[in-house]
């Protein structure tokens, strides 16, 4: 009986991850485009300007592009206290702001080298 009752939990367990083990993350179509400002955000035409606060940049490119890594922040401003990446696009911030960003075409704003 104790078999089956944790079988069945492990069955069941098993069917919220995938294959591979690891929870299945859907990605959505929103593209964020840098610009001289900060960030264009389409289709939905909003935006993410420097000087934003990192709790309300955050959460929405996490939940859009996945979750970000930090970087080392070798090479940045002293004024720079979190580098972050999602794919190609990497974002810096100081203490309270959004304040540059950067990827394989181009940097506005503080990044690091």
């Amino acid at each position: 009986m104790r078999l089956r009752v944790v079988l069945a939990m492990t069955l069941g367990l098993t069917a919220c991850v995938s294959p591979g083990g690891t929870p299945v993350q859907k990605r959505s179509d929103v593209v964020f485009r840098p610009d001289v400002a900060g960030l264009q955000v389409d289709p939905i035409g909003k935006r993410i300007d420097f000087g934003r606060s990192p709790k309300g940049v955050l959460p929405a490119l996490d939940r859009e592009l996945g979750r970000h890594v930090a970087l080392s922040l070798a090479g940045c401003p002293s004024s720079v206290t979190q580098q972050l990446q999602w794919d190609d696009l990497v974002l810096t911030f100081n203490r309270e702001r959004f304040v540059g960003w950067r990827n394989a075409t181009g940097r506005q704003g503080q990044t690091c080298a």
